[in-house]
C-alpha cells in the first residue's frame, strides 16, 4: 500500500464507463503530488476484480456503470476490505448521495468539475491518511476525531457544536458549508442545491440556518421583476 510519508505514491484505481472521462480523471490524478493511477476500468465487475487484485489505496468510483451500479460496487468493496472510495458521478439524486455517504465514501464529487476540485479532494484524502497513521500510535483528540470524520478537513468548532434544527442533518450541513466555501463568492440556493445534490427548498433551509448562526451572509440581488433573489456567501 502506498504512503506519502515514505515517499511512495498512494495508488488509485479509476472507475468510469466513459473512456474519455476516465482518461481525463487519470491525468488529473497523475498531476497531483503523492498519487499514481494503477489502472483504469470501465465496468463494475472489472472494478471489483481489479480492486481485489491490486489492493489500491483509493478508488475513484462512478455511479452510472454499464453492468452494475457503482453503489453495488461500493457494497462489494466494503465486504472485501478497507479500501477508501471517492465517488465521482453525475448522479445527483438525494437517495443516491445518502446511500453512498452511508457506505463510507470520503467524498462525493458531482460532475462536471475542474482539476482543482478533484485535487482538493485528493489533498483532503492525503490528510485523512496521515490522521489515520497518527491515530495508530497515540489516542486521538476531539479535534482529530472531528477531522477524521470530515474526511481529513478541519471541521469548524462553531459548526460541529451547533445544535441543528429538526430536519437538518450534520453531514448535509457540512456539505452545504463546503459548497459555499468552494464557490468563494455569493451563490444562490439553486446553485448550492445542484452542487450538493439536493432540492432547492432543502438547500435554502440549510443556507438560512448558516445565515442565522453567522456562518453565512445574505445578499439580495434584484432582477427585472423587482423581487430580490437571495445570495449566500460564507463568512469564514
Amino acid at each position: 500500500m502506498g504512503t506519502a510519508e515514505t515517499g511512495t505514491p498512494l495508488r488509485v484505481l479509476v472507475v468510469d464507463d466513459d473512456f474519455n472521462v476516465a482518461s481525463l480523471h487519470r491525468s488529473f490524478v497523475e498531476s497531483t503530488e503523492h498519487f499514481t493511477v494503477v489502472d483504469v476500468v470501465h465496468t463494475g465487475a472489472d472494478a471489483v476484480a481489479r480492486a481485489r487484485e491490486l489492493a489500491p489505496d483509493l478508488v475513484l468510483l462512478d455511479i452510472y456503470l454499464p453492468d452494475i451500479s457503482g453503489l453495488e460496487v461500493l457494497r462489494q468493496l466494503r465486504q472485501d476490505g478497507e479500501v477508501d472510495v471517492v465517488v465521482i458521478s453525475a448522479a445527483r439524486e438525494v437517495e443516491t448521495v445518502r446511500t453512498a455517504m452511508a457506505g463510507g465514501v470520503l467524498h462525493y464529487l458531482v460532475k462536471p468539475f475542474t482539476r482543482a476540485d478533484l485535487q482538493a479532494r485528493l489533498e483532503d484524502y492525503l490528510r485523512h491518511r496521515r490522521l489515520v497513521q497518527d491515530a495508530a500510535t497515540e489516542p486521538m483528540s476531539q479535534e482529530q476525531v472531528d477531522r477524521l470524520l470530515g474526511g481529513g478537513r478541519a471541521t469548524p468548532r462553531t459548526t460541529t457544536n451547533t445544535h441543528l434544527p429538526k430536519g437538518l442533518a450534520q453531514r448535509t450541513m457540512e456539505m452545504v458549508t463546503e459548497a459555499l466555501r468552494e464557490v468563494g463568492g455569493p451563490v444562490s440556493a439553486d446553485d448550492v442545491a445542484e452542487r450538493v445534490g439536493m432540492s432547492r427548498v432543502a438547500a435554502r433551509r440549510y443556507l438560512e440556518h448558516l445565515a442565522a448562526t453567522g456562518l453565512a451572509e445574505v445578499r439580495p440581488r434584484f432582477g427585472r421583476s423587482g423581487r430580490p433573489q437571495h445570495l449566500y456567501e460564507a463568512t469564514g
